[in-house]
């Protein structure tokens, strides 16, 4: 079986950095637990990429490059490219993913 690079783009990482730092506020067995979970969860693409489904607020706009896992209450969006799968974002399934993408198109326009 192939083996694909996984990648973390710096808004996944940071993405990342913001759920842990927000939950080690109440519990930080839990925030680990819960950054272990979606590491874990993420590393296991490299054998098999094409597991997660396609976003469905894209899927239902024609657009099947993308891909997520969920890890509840968290989705970690990723795209491959190559021999390389490419996590784009960790965001929280509660919210709308137009809105959190709205957001972070104005925010980098700025």
């Amino acid at each position: 079986m192939s083996k694909f690079n996984v990648l973390w783009t710096r808004t996944a990482e940071q993405d990342l950095e913001s759920i842990i730092e927000y939950m080690a506020r109440d519990s930080v067995d839990s925030a680990l637990k819960t950054l272990q979970a979606l590491r874990s969860k993420a590393s296991n693409l490299a054998t098999l990429p094409d597991r997660g489904r396609v976003v469905p607020e894209m899927k239902a706009c024609g657009i099947s490059t993308y891909r997520e896992l969920v890890v509840s209450p968290w989705r970690i969006i990723y795209r491959t490219e190559s021999k390389s799968v490419i996590v784009l974002a960790v965001i929280d399934a509660r919210r709308n993913l137009e809105d959190i993408l709205l957001d972070r198109l104005l925010y980098t326009a700025k």
